[in-house]
């Protein structure tokens, strides 16, 4: 009887166990660079629940949809986490009119004030301010100490924005919601969030807070699930599609009062 080359068997193996890694190594690969990220950016443009026609009902809707032109301003969460995605991503298929951003990783409401000259004119302003000053990230340096030193810079930044776009409208966003921070910090984002409210009613803008909206989202599901892993930013995936729900949801409410 004639033995068959067990080399000849073991290369068969071989060349079968390469192939699947071949196949696996593709198939991540795609997956990685083309699948996933195309899923991001799908779901990135999804405002959780949908845009419905509650949602539609409110000023800030019928700005996005009237040509205005658009600037948003404010620090990381306006300029785009570290997977790129804006908290305002998923309202620009409804923005007709040109959007400009001036933000940047880490900037306080001084921040804007130190980097004015950079404001663009625009029809309508969003400014989303005020989470590295209540986490205090920079110190007195460049954050502001107190409630009252933040409405004292929110209100120069109000001012040299009606310098540049005289009759552009301002909305406010109240400051992000920390997560896992501790009490003292949840306190002074409570406080923030005030005074920004009060300042706005006393002064003519509007103000937006999302946070009653998102908080009883994030504390009925993993609040994890809308974060990146720092407890600060929104994910693309599920995050800025709840703070844009969140937004337009607390813009409705605002006129149905």
């Amino acid at each position: 009887m004639i033995k068959g080359s067990t080399n000849g068997t073991s290369n068969r193996k071989l060349t079968i166990v390469l192939s699947v890694v071949l196949v696996l190594l593709v198939f991540g690969s795609l997956f990685v660079y083309v699948i996933y990220p195309q899923y991001i950016d799908m779901k990135s443009y999804q405002v959780y629940g949908g845009i419905n026609e509650e949602l539609k009902d409110s000023e800030l809707f019928e700005d996005m949809q009237s040509g205005k032109s658009f600037c948003f301003m404010g620090d990381s969460i306006t300029e785009g986490n570290e997977t790129g995605y804006q908290w305002y991503r998923p309202l620009m298929p409804y923005i007709k009119g040109e959007t400009k951003r001036l933000s940047h990783g880490g900037w306080t409401v001084k921040s804007l004030l130190i980097n004015s000259e950079n404001i663009p004119e625009s029809d309508v302003y969003v400014i989303a301010i005020g989470i590295n000053d209540v986490a205090y990230f920079w110190g007195e340096e460049l954050c502001a100490e107190t409630a009252d030193d933040y409405i004292d810079m929110i209100d120069q930044l109000s001012q040299i924005i009606i310098s540049k776009s005289p009759d552009a409208k301002l909305y406010f966003i109240t400051p992000w919601i920390l997560v896992d921070w501790g009490s003292e910090k949840d306190a002074r984002g409570v406080e923030f969030r005030e005074a920004l409210i009060n300042w706005c009613d006393e002064s003519g803008y509007i103000c937006i807070d999302p946070a009653p909206v998102m908080i009883p989202v994030m504390n009925e599901k993993d609040a994890y699930t809308f974060l990146l892993k720092d407890g600060v930013h929104p994910n693309g995936s599920d995050g800025v599609g709840l703070y844009s729900y969140a937004v337009l949801k607390a813009a409705h409410d605002m006129r149905s009062v």
